[in-house]
Protein backbone atom coordinates (compact mmCIF):
# COMPACT_ATOMS: atom_id res chain seq x y z
CA UNK A 1 0.00 0.00 0.00
CA UNK A 2 1.36 3.70 -0.60
CA UNK A 3 2.42 5.98 1.80
CA UNK A 4 -0.44 8.49 0.95
CA UNK A 5 -3.62 8.58 -1.36
CA UNK A 6 -4.13 11.27 -3.23
CA UNK A 7 -8.15 11.87 -4.36
CA UNK A 8 -8.95 13.73 -7.18
CA UNK A 9 -12.44 14.78 -8.34
CA UNK A 10 -11.45 16.89 -11.97
CA UNK A 11 -12.48 20.83 -11.31
CA UNK A 12 -15.87 21.60 -12.56
CA UNK A 13 -16.64 24.75 -15.07
CA UNK A 14 -16.71 27.83 -13.15
CA UNK A 15 -19.83 28.48 -15.21
CA UNK A 16 -22.64 28.11 -13.12
CA UNK A 17 -23.48 26.12 -9.48
CA UNK A 18 -23.41 22.55 -9.21
CA UNK A 19 -26.43 20.71 -8.93
CA UNK A 20 -27.12 17.31 -7.78
CA UNK A 21 -25.43 15.84 -10.70
CA UNK A 22 -22.47 16.39 -9.56
CA UNK A 23 -22.87 15.74 -6.07
CA UNK A 24 -24.24 12.15 -6.63
CA UNK A 25 -21.24 11.53 -9.30
CA UNK A 26 -17.69 12.27 -8.76
CA UNK A 27 -17.82 14.50 -4.88
CA UNK A 28 -20.08 12.29 -2.69
CA UNK A 29 -18.20 9.16 -3.76
CA UNK A 30 -14.90 10.74 -2.96
CA UNK A 31 -15.96 12.27 -0.20
CA UNK A 32 -16.93 8.86 1.66
CA UNK A 33 -13.79 6.66 0.27
CA UNK A 34 -11.66 9.74 1.80
CA UNK A 35 -13.76 10.00 5.10
CA UNK A 36 -13.22 5.99 5.29
CA UNK A 37 -9.62 5.51 4.73
CA UNK A 38 -8.91 8.00 7.06
CA UNK A 39 -10.86 6.01 9.72
CA UNK A 40 -8.85 3.28 9.19
CA UNK A 41 -5.39 5.38 9.97
CA UNK A 42 -4.23 6.08 6.17
CA UNK A 43 -3.13 9.44 5.04
CA UNK A 44 -5.39 10.88 2.49
CA UNK A 45 -5.43 14.15 0.57
CA UNK A 46 -8.83 15.06 -1.82
CA UNK A 47 -9.12 17.78 -3.67
CA UNK A 48 -10.96 19.58 -6.69
CA UNK A 49 -11.89 23.13 -7.49
CA UNK A 50 -13.10 25.09 -10.56
CA UNK A 51 -11.68 26.09 -14.28
CA UNK A 52 -12.07 28.93 -15.65
CA UNK A 53 -10.28 28.09 -18.63
CA UNK A 54 -13.08 26.55 -20.36
CA UNK A 55 -14.64 28.00 -23.52
CA UNK A 56 -18.25 26.75 -21.76
CA UNK A 57 -17.80 30.08 -19.46
CA UNK A 58 -17.81 32.58 -22.26
CA UNK A 59 -20.84 30.48 -23.84
CA UNK A 60 -22.57 30.44 -20.60
CA UNK A 61 -21.41 34.19 -19.50
CA UNK A 62 -22.90 34.95 -23.60
CA UNK A 63 -26.30 33.67 -22.83
CA UNK A 64 -26.64 35.08 -18.76
CA UNK A 65 -25.72 38.26 -20.03
CA UNK A 66 -22.76 38.98 -17.96
CA UNK A 67 -19.04 39.05 -18.70
CA UNK A 68 -16.69 35.83 -18.05
CA UNK A 69 -15.47 37.33 -14.95
CA UNK A 70 -18.29 37.60 -13.17
CA UNK A 71 -19.26 34.87 -14.51
CA UNK A 72 -16.53 32.93 -12.83
CA UNK A 73 -16.44 35.09 -9.60
CA UNK A 74 -20.06 34.30 -8.78
CA UNK A 75 -19.58 30.28 -9.81
CA UNK A 76 -16.45 29.93 -8.09
CA UNK A 77 -17.81 30.85 -4.68
CA UNK A 78 -21.19 28.93 -5.30
CA UNK A 79 -19.61 26.00 -6.38
CA UNK A 80 -17.07 25.87 -2.90
CA UNK A 81 -20.55 26.96 -0.42
CA UNK A 82 -22.34 23.98 -2.25
CA UNK A 83 -19.97 21.49 -1.48
CA UNK A 84 -19.68 22.58 1.95
CA UNK A 85 -23.32 22.05 2.23
CA UNK A 86 -23.26 18.79 1.30
CA UNK A 87 -20.44 17.98 3.82
CA UNK A 88 -17.44 17.50 1.58
CA UNK A 89 -14.77 17.34 3.12
CA UNK A 90 -12.14 18.95 0.39
CA UNK A 91 -8.50 19.89 1.34
CA UNK A 92 -7.30 21.68 -2.06
CA UNK A 93 -10.02 23.95 -3.57
CA UNK A 94 -8.00 25.68 -6.67
CA UNK A 95 -9.20 28.90 -8.93
CA UNK A 96 -7.65 31.01 -11.32
CA UNK A 97 -4.95 32.85 -9.46
CA UNK A 98 -0.78 33.63 -10.66
CA UNK A 99 0.07 30.71 -9.04
CA UNK A 100 -1.75 27.78 -11.34
CA UNK A 101 -1.30 30.06 -14.46
CA UNK A 102 2.48 29.87 -13.61
CA UNK A 103 2.26 26.33 -13.24
CA UNK A 104 0.51 25.79 -16.16
CA UNK A 105 2.89 27.36 -18.72
CA UNK A 106 6.05 25.97 -16.67
CA UNK A 107 4.98 22.41 -17.33
CA UNK A 108 3.17 22.93 -21.04
CA UNK A 109 6.75 24.18 -21.31
CA UNK A 110 8.82 21.15 -19.81
CA UNK A 111 7.16 19.56 -23.11
CA UNK A 112 8.16 21.97 -25.33
CA UNK A 113 11.47 22.65 -24.15
CA UNK A 114 12.34 18.88 -24.22
CA UNK A 115 11.14 18.48 -28.44
CA UNK A 116 7.70 16.94 -27.13
CA UNK A 117 5.36 19.15 -28.77
CA UNK A 118 5.52 19.74 -32.67
CA UNK A 119 3.99 22.17 -34.76
CA UNK A 120 1.00 20.73 -37.08
CA UNK A 121 -1.48 22.84 -39.44
CA UNK A 122 -4.86 21.90 -38.61
CA UNK A 123 -8.23 22.68 -39.90
CA UNK A 124 -10.69 23.82 -37.06
CA UNK A 125 -14.61 25.80 -37.65
CA UNK A 126 -13.90 29.22 -38.27
CA UNK A 127 -16.53 32.48 -37.34
CA UNK A 128 -16.88 34.09 -40.79
CA UNK A 129 -18.97 37.45 -38.84
CA UNK A 130 -16.82 37.20 -35.82
CA UNK A 131 -13.29 35.93 -37.37
CA UNK A 132 -12.80 33.64 -34.42
CA UNK A 133 -11.71 30.00 -34.62
CA UNK A 134 -14.60 27.95 -33.31
CA UNK A 135 -13.28 25.10 -30.59
CA UNK A 136 -14.94 23.34 -27.67
CA UNK A 137 -18.11 25.18 -26.74
CA UNK A 138 -17.62 27.61 -28.98
CA UNK A 139 -18.65 25.03 -31.72
CA UNK A 140 -21.55 22.19 -32.14
CA UNK A 141 -22.28 19.46 -34.22
CA UNK A 142 -22.62 15.57 -34.23
CA UNK A 143 -19.64 13.47 -32.76
CA UNK A 144 -18.09 11.73 -35.26
CA UNK A 145 -17.54 8.61 -33.70
CA UNK A 146 -20.99 7.77 -31.94
CA UNK A 147 -23.00 11.06 -34.12
CA UNK A 148 -24.36 11.54 -30.56
CA UNK A 149 -25.38 15.78 -30.61
CA UNK A 150 -22.84 17.76 -28.62
CA UNK A 151 -19.87 20.30 -28.91
CA UNK A 152 -16.31 19.76 -29.88
CA UNK A 153 -13.63 18.80 -27.90
CA UNK A 154 -15.23 15.34 -25.93
CA UNK A 155 -18.24 13.84 -26.75
CA UNK A 156 -20.03 13.20 -23.39
CA UNK A 157 -21.54 10.17 -24.81
CA UNK A 158 -18.98 7.89 -25.94
CA UNK A 159 -16.01 9.94 -24.27
CA UNK A 160 -13.92 10.07 -27.39
CA UNK A 161 -12.16 13.42 -28.36
CA UNK A 162 -13.95 14.93 -30.92
CA UNK A 163 -11.58 17.56 -33.11
CA UNK A 164 -13.65 20.55 -33.30
CA UNK A 165 -12.97 20.24 -37.54
CA UNK A 166 -14.43 16.79 -37.45
CA UNK A 167 -17.66 17.73 -36.18
CA UNK A 168 -20.71 16.54 -38.13
CA UNK A 169 -22.74 19.40 -39.19
CA UNK A 170 -20.90 21.97 -37.56
CA UNK A 171 -22.49 25.73 -35.94
CA UNK A 172 -21.61 28.36 -34.35
CA UNK A 173 -22.71 27.33 -30.48
CA UNK A 174 -23.31 31.36 -29.46
CA UNK A 175 -24.93 32.22 -32.85
CA UNK A 176 -26.60 28.96 -34.60
CA UNK A 177 -27.30 31.52 -38.27
CA UNK A 178 -23.48 32.29 -38.52
CA UNK A 179 -22.20 30.87 -41.86
CA UNK A 180 -18.97 28.63 -40.53
CA UNK A 181 -16.26 27.30 -42.83
CA UNK A 182 -13.08 25.15 -42.01
CA UNK A 183 -10.03 27.22 -41.82
CA UNK A 184 -6.04 26.36 -41.41
CA UNK A 185 -4.07 26.94 -38.13
CA UNK A 186 -1.05 26.10 -36.74
CA UNK A 187 -0.89 24.37 -33.60
CA UNK A 188 1.21 22.61 -31.43
CA UNK A 189 0.42 19.17 -30.93
CA UNK A 190 1.49 16.23 -28.46
CA UNK A 191 1.62 13.22 -30.69
CA UNK A 192 -0.31 10.84 -28.67
CA UNK A 193 0.12 7.83 -30.71
CA UNK A 194 3.67 7.46 -29.84
CA UNK A 195 2.75 6.44 -26.37
CA UNK A 196 -0.62 4.19 -27.47
CA UNK A 197 1.62 1.09 -26.35
CA UNK A 198 2.64 2.00 -22.86
CA UNK A 199 -0.54 3.63 -22.45
CA UNK A 200 -2.01 -0.01 -23.28
CA UNK A 201 0.34 -1.77 -20.95
CA UNK A 202 0.08 0.35 -17.80
CA UNK A 203 -3.89 0.36 -18.04
CA UNK A 204 -3.52 -3.48 -18.73
CA UNK A 205 -1.67 -3.82 -15.80
CA UNK A 206 -4.47 -2.05 -13.79
CA UNK A 207 -7.05 -3.08 -14.96
CA UNK A 208 -8.83 -3.35 -11.74
CA UNK A 209 -8.45 0.35 -11.44
CA UNK A 210 -11.09 0.90 -13.73
CA UNK A 211 -15.04 0.22 -13.72
CA UNK A 212 -16.27 -1.98 -16.61
CA UNK A 213 -17.88 0.88 -19.36
CA UNK A 214 -14.40 2.58 -19.05
CA UNK A 215 -12.45 -0.43 -19.24
CA UNK A 216 -14.34 -0.67 -22.68
CA UNK A 217 -14.07 2.57 -23.85
CA UNK A 218 -10.39 2.68 -23.35
CA UNK A 219 -9.85 -0.94 -24.64
CA UNK A 220 -11.56 0.83 -28.06
CA UNK A 221 -9.37 4.06 -27.29
CA UNK A 222 -6.35 2.53 -27.73
CA UNK A 223 -7.04 -0.70 -30.17
CA UNK A 224 -6.44 1.93 -32.83
CA UNK A 225 -3.77 4.94 -34.05
CA UNK A 226 -4.59 8.20 -31.53
CA UNK A 227 -4.92 11.13 -33.11
CA UNK A 228 -2.49 14.34 -32.55
CA UNK A 229 -3.96 16.04 -29.35
CA UNK A 230 -3.73 19.75 -29.61
CA UNK A 231 -1.82 21.63 -26.95
CA UNK A 232 -2.40 24.73 -28.57
CA UNK A 233 -5.72 26.24 -29.62
CA UNK A 234 -5.68 29.94 -31.99
CA UNK A 235 -8.47 31.30 -29.21
CA UNK A 236 -8.40 34.67 -27.16
CA UNK A 237 -9.62 32.82 -23.99
CA UNK A 238 -7.52 30.75 -21.79
CA UNK A 239 -3.93 30.84 -20.12
CA UNK A 240 -1.48 32.19 -23.09
CA UNK A 241 1.67 30.22 -24.08
CA UNK A 242 5.01 31.75 -24.43
CA UNK A 243 6.20 29.99 -27.72
CA UNK A 244 6.95 31.83 -30.99
CA UNK A 245 5.39 29.76 -33.23
CA UNK A 246 2.32 30.31 -32.11
CA UNK A 247 2.20 33.97 -30.74
CA UNK A 248 -0.90 34.90 -29.01
CA UNK A 249 -2.28 30.76 -28.56
CA UNK A 250 -4.01 29.68 -25.65
CA UNK A 251 -3.55 25.78 -23.63
CA UNK A 252 -5.94 24.01 -25.04
CA UNK A 253 -7.90 23.41 -21.56
CA UNK A 254 -8.52 20.06 -21.78
CA UNK A 255 -4.76 20.26 -22.35
CA UNK A 256 -4.62 21.15 -18.46
CA UNK A 257 -5.40 18.01 -16.14
CA UNK A 258 -2.29 16.92 -15.45
CA UNK A 259 -0.97 20.15 -14.26
CA UNK A 260 -4.01 20.94 -12.78
CA UNK A 261 -3.77 17.89 -10.84
CA UNK A 262 -0.70 18.11 -9.59
CA UNK A 263 -1.41 21.39 -8.50
CA UNK A 264 -4.46 20.20 -6.56
CA UNK A 265 -2.52 17.68 -4.83
CA UNK A 266 0.04 20.74 -3.80
CA UNK A 267 -2.87 22.73 -2.18
CA UNK A 268 -4.15 19.41 -0.58
CA UNK A 269 -0.57 18.28 1.01
CA UNK A 270 -0.25 22.04 2.51
CA UNK A 271 -3.78 22.63 4.26
CA UNK A 272 -3.02 19.34 6.07
CA UNK A 273 0.65 19.01 6.70
CA UNK A 274 2.38 22.27 5.65
CA UNK A 275 3.84 23.14 2.87
CA UNK A 276 5.63 20.77 -0.41
CA UNK A 277 8.73 21.00 -2.41
CA UNK A 278 7.30 21.49 -5.46
CA UNK A 279 3.73 21.54 -7.51
CA UNK A 280 4.80 17.88 -8.16
CA UNK A 281 6.32 16.56 -5.77
CA UNK A 282 3.46 14.11 -4.27
CA UNK A 283 3.65 12.73 -8.31
CA UNK A 284 7.19 12.33 -8.92
CA UNK A 285 8.17 8.65 -9.66
CA UNK A 286 8.95 7.26 -6.12
CA UNK A 287 6.97 9.66 -4.33
CA UNK A 288 4.88 6.72 -3.16
CA UNK A 289 1.56 8.27 -4.27
CA UNK A 290 -1.49 6.56 -5.33
CA UNK A 291 -3.31 8.82 -7.56
CA UNK A 292 -7.50 8.41 -7.23
CA UNK A 293 -9.31 10.10 -9.89
CA UNK A 294 -13.54 9.87 -9.01
CA UNK A 295 -14.92 11.75 -12.00
CA UNK A 296 -17.43 11.49 -15.02
CA UNK A 297 -17.08 8.98 -18.04
CA UNK A 298 -16.93 12.05 -19.89
CA UNK A 299 -13.90 13.23 -18.83
CA UNK A 300 -11.39 10.04 -19.18
CA UNK A 301 -9.92 11.30 -22.36
CA UNK A 302 -7.90 14.10 -20.99
CA UNK A 303 -7.44 12.23 -17.64
CA UNK A 304 -6.84 8.91 -18.81
CA UNK A 305 -5.27 9.14 -22.53
CA UNK A 306 -4.10 12.84 -23.58
CA UNK A 307 -3.14 13.71 -19.58
CA UNK A 308 -1.12 10.39 -19.01
CA UNK A 309 0.80 10.32 -22.51
CA UNK A 310 2.02 13.99 -21.23
CA UNK A 311 3.71 12.33 -18.48
CA UNK A 312 5.10 9.38 -20.51
CA UNK A 313 6.75 12.26 -22.98
CA UNK A 314 8.59 13.21 -20.05
CA UNK A 315 10.78 10.40 -19.31
CA UNK A 316 10.10 8.35 -16.40
CA UNK A 317 9.67 11.65 -14.58
CA UNK A 318 6.49 10.80 -13.13
CA UNK A 319 3.95 7.82 -11.80
CA UNK A 320 0.87 7.51 -14.04
CA UNK A 321 -2.40 7.65 -11.85
CA UNK A 322 -3.67 3.46 -11.68
CA UNK A 323 -7.00 4.09 -10.32
CA UNK A 324 -10.47 5.67 -12.25
CA UNK A 325 -13.78 5.04 -10.14
CA UNK A 326 -16.25 6.69 -13.26
CA UNK A 327 -20.09 7.69 -12.61
CA UNK A 328 -22.63 7.97 -15.35
CA UNK A 329 -24.80 11.01 -16.01
CA UNK A 330 -27.38 11.70 -12.69
CA UNK A 331 -31.03 13.38 -13.92
CA UNK A 332 -33.59 14.39 -12.69
CA UNK A 333 -36.89 13.14 -13.33
CA UNK A 334 -35.35 11.57 -16.09
CA UNK A 335 -34.06 14.21 -17.93
CA UNK A 336 -30.98 15.92 -17.63
CA UNK A 337 -29.87 18.62 -15.41
CA UNK A 338 -29.99 22.21 -17.49
CA UNK A 339 -29.80 25.04 -15.67
CA UNK A 340 -30.45 27.18 -19.04
CA UNK A 341 -34.06 25.54 -18.64
CA UNK A 342 -34.75 25.76 -15.30
CA UNK A 343 -34.49 22.07 -15.33
CA UNK A 344 -32.51 21.77 -11.82
CA UNK A 345 -31.50 21.02 -8.25
CA UNK A 346 -29.25 22.86 -6.46
CA UNK A 347 -27.00 21.47 -3.84
CA UNK A 348 -27.71 24.23 -1.32
CA UNK A 349 -31.31 24.68 -1.60
CA UNK A 350 -32.01 21.26 -1.01
CA UNK A 351 -30.04 21.25 1.57
CA UNK A 352 -31.63 23.86 3.27
CA UNK A 353 -34.64 22.30 3.33
CA UNK A 354 -33.58 18.51 4.07
CA UNK A 355 -30.87 17.40 6.54
CA UNK A 356 -28.26 16.66 4.50
CA UNK A 357 -27.58 13.14 5.64
CA UNK A 358 -31.10 12.17 4.11
CA UNK A 359 -29.59 13.92 0.76
CA UNK A 360 -26.05 11.82 0.87
CA UNK A 361 -28.00 8.79 1.93
CA UNK A 362 -30.62 9.00 -0.88
CA UNK A 363 -27.24 10.19 -4.06
CA UNK A 364 -25.65 7.32 -2.37
CA UNK A 365 -28.51 4.86 -3.12
CA UNK A 366 -29.03 5.93 -6.57
CA UNK A 367 -25.65 7.23 -7.75
CA UNK A 368 -25.00 6.67 -11.19
CA UNK A 369 -22.14 3.95 -10.65
CA UNK A 370 -22.87 2.00 -13.93
CA UNK A 371 -25.41 3.43 -15.70
CA UNK A 372 -27.88 6.55 -15.97
CA UNK A 373 -30.54 7.23 -12.62
CA UNK A 374 -33.09 9.74 -12.06
CA UNK A 375 -33.64 11.99 -8.89
CA UNK A 376 -36.51 13.26 -8.01
CA UNK A 377 -38.25 14.83 -4.75
CA UNK A 378 -40.51 12.79 -4.25
CA UNK A 379 -38.26 9.43 -4.22
CA UNK A 380 -35.60 11.34 -2.21
CA UNK A 381 -38.83 11.37 0.89
CA UNK A 382 -40.11 7.94 0.29
CA UNK A 383 -36.43 6.18 -0.07
CA UNK A 384 -34.90 8.00 2.84
CA UNK A 385 -38.60 7.70 4.93
CA UNK A 386 -38.17 4.07 4.34
CA UNK A 387 -34.76 2.99 4.71
CA UNK A 388 -33.68 5.32 7.11
CA UNK A 389 -35.81 7.48 9.26
CA UNK A 390 -38.24 5.55 10.56
CA UNK A 391 -36.35 2.73 11.17
CA UNK A 392 -33.72 4.88 12.32
CA UNK A 393 -35.99 6.69 15.01
CA UNK A 394 -37.42 2.78 16.61
CA UNK A 395 -34.02 1.16 16.79
CA UNK A 396 -33.14 4.79 18.50
CA UNK A 397 -35.84 4.54 20.58
CA UNK A 398 -35.14 1.07 21.85
CA UNK A 399 -31.61 1.91 22.68
CA UNK A 400 -32.62 5.22 24.02
CA UNK A 401 -34.64 3.09 27.12
CA UNK A 402 -31.40 1.67 27.77
CA UNK A 403 -29.49 5.14 28.38
CA UNK A 404 -27.55 5.51 31.79
CA UNK A 405 -27.81 1.87 32.59
CA UNK A 406 -24.54 0.72 30.98
CA UNK A 407 -22.36 -0.55 31.07
CA UNK A 408 -23.73 -3.91 29.26
CA UNK A 409 -22.52 -7.05 28.36
CA UNK A 410 -22.02 -7.78 24.85
CA UNK A 411 -21.73 -11.53 23.55
CA UNK A 412 -19.40 -13.55 21.33
CA UNK A 413 -22.44 -13.68 18.71
CA UNK A 414 -22.86 -9.76 18.56
CA UNK A 415 -18.90 -8.99 18.23
CA UNK A 416 -18.95 -11.32 15.39
CA UNK A 417 -22.13 -9.62 14.14
CA UNK A 418 -20.35 -6.56 14.50
CA UNK A 419 -17.20 -8.16 12.77
CA UNK A 420 -19.30 -8.66 10.37
CA UNK A 421 -20.88 -5.76 8.94
CA UNK A 422 -17.66 -3.77 9.54
CA UNK A 423 -16.72 -6.24 6.33
CA UNK A 424 -19.45 -5.38 4.69
CA UNK A 425 -19.11 -1.95 4.94
CA UNK A 426 -15.12 -1.95 3.93
CA UNK A 427 -16.03 -4.13 0.82
CA UNK A 428 -18.14 -1.18 -0.38
CA UNK A 429 -15.57 1.47 0.59
CA UNK A 430 -12.12 0.31 -0.44
CA UNK A 431 -11.14 1.31 -3.93
CA UNK A 432 -11.17 -2.12 -5.03
CA UNK A 433 -14.76 -2.61 -4.49
CA UNK A 434 -15.72 0.81 -4.39
CA UNK A 435 -19.44 1.22 -4.32
CA UNK A 436 -21.96 3.77 -2.87
CA UNK A 437 -24.67 1.64 -3.86
CA UNK A 438 -23.82 -1.06 -1.82
CA UNK A 439 -23.01 0.82 1.14
CA UNK A 440 -26.35 2.34 1.33
CA UNK A 441 -27.66 -0.80 0.62
CA UNK A 442 -25.73 -2.00 3.96
CA UNK A 443 -26.93 0.70 5.97
CA UNK A 444 -30.67 -0.32 5.14
CA UNK A 445 -30.39 -3.98 5.53
CA UNK A 446 -28.28 -3.37 8.99
CA UNK A 447 -31.07 -0.78 9.67
CA UNK A 448 -34.10 -3.22 8.87
CA UNK A 449 -32.74 -5.93 11.03
CA UNK A 450 -31.96 -4.36 13.87
CA UNK A 451 -35.39 -2.30 13.84
CA UNK A 452 -36.97 -6.25 13.65
CA UNK A 453 -35.45 -7.31 16.85
CA UNK A 454 -37.32 -7.05 20.46
CA UNK A 455 -34.57 -5.51 22.98
CA UNK A 456 -34.94 -7.32 26.38
CA UNK A 457 -32.90 -6.99 29.60
CA UNK A 458 -30.78 -10.32 28.22
CA UNK A 459 -29.60 -8.72 24.87
CA UNK A 460 -30.06 -5.02 25.40
CA UNK A 461 -25.81 -4.99 25.06
CA UNK A 462 -25.97 -6.49 22.29
CA UNK A 463 -28.42 -4.68 20.63
CA UNK A 464 -27.05 -1.15 21.65
CA UNK A 465 -23.46 -2.41 20.61
CA UNK A 466 -24.48 -3.46 17.24
CA UNK A 467 -26.59 -0.35 16.38
CA UNK A 468 -23.26 1.90 17.30
CA UNK A 469 -21.41 -0.58 15.50
CA UNK A 470 -23.47 0.49 12.64
CA UNK A 471 -23.61 3.61 12.51
CA UNK A 472 -19.39 4.08 12.92
CA UNK A 473 -20.09 1.62 9.43
CA UNK A 474 -22.27 4.05 8.33
CA UNK A 475 -20.28 7.41 9.51
CA UNK A 476 -18.50 7.75 5.78
CA UNK A 477 -22.45 8.84 4.35
CA UNK A 478 -23.70 9.76 7.70
CA UNK A 479 -21.26 12.55 8.30
CA UNK A 480 -24.13 14.74 10.70
CA UNK A 481 -25.64 11.63 12.81
CA UNK A 482 -22.09 10.38 13.77
CA UNK A 483 -20.94 13.39 14.60
CA UNK A 484 -23.76 13.85 17.15
CA UNK A 485 -23.07 10.65 18.54
CA UNK A 486 -20.14 8.85 18.39
CA UNK A 487 -17.37 8.91 21.10
CA UNK A 488 -14.70 6.90 21.56
CA UNK A 489 -14.33 3.58 19.97
CA UNK A 490 -15.17 0.57 22.11
CA UNK A 491 -13.65 -1.66 19.07
CA UNK A 492 -15.35 -4.92 17.45
CA UNK A 493 -13.98 -6.60 20.56
CA UNK A 494 -15.59 -5.12 22.99
CA UNK A 495 -17.05 -6.96 25.88
CA UNK A 496 -19.17 -4.45 27.70
CA UNK A 497 -20.99 -1.34 26.10
CA UNK A 498 -22.46 2.14 27.42
CA UNK A 499 -25.07 3.40 25.16
CA UNK A 500 -25.24 7.07 24.53
CA UNK A 501 -28.58 8.75 23.85
CA UNK A 502 -29.18 8.76 20.29
CA UNK A 503 -31.21 11.53 18.03
CA UNK A 504 -34.13 11.05 16.11
CA UNK A 505 -33.80 12.07 12.09
CA UNK A 506 -36.15 14.36 10.69
CA UNK A 507 -38.69 13.40 7.77
CA UNK A 508 -38.22 15.28 4.24
CA UNK A 509 -40.67 16.26 2.69
CA UNK A 510 -42.04 15.33 -0.83
CA UNK A 511 -42.12 17.17 -3.91
CA UNK A 512 -42.67 20.84 -3.47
Amino acid sequence: MSARTVVISPAPTANGDLHLGHIAGPFLAADVHTRYARSQGREVLLGTGFQDTSTFVVTTAHRRGVTPAELVATSAAQISASLEAMGIGVDGYTGDDDRFTKWVVDFVGRLYSAGKLELRTMKFPYSSRSGEFLVDGFASGSCPECLAEGCAGLCESCGQLVAAGDLLDVRSTLDPSDPVVLREADVLVLPVERYRARLQAHFAAHASGMRPHMAQAMATMLSKPLPDFPVTYPISWGIEVPFPEVAGQRVNPNAEPMAWSMHCSALSAEKRSGSVSSEDALWLAGADSEIVYFLGFDNIYPFAIAGPAMLLALDGRYDLPTRYLTNEFYELDHRKFSTSRGHVVGSRELAAEVPRDLIRFHLAATSPEHQRTSFSRDGLARVTSSRLVSPWNRVADKVNRWVGLGPLPVSSRSRRAASLMASRFAESYELAGFSLNRAAETIAEQLARLDGRAVTGANAGDFCFEVDRLLRGAAPILVDLASQVLGEDAGVDAESFTPAALPRLREAEAGR
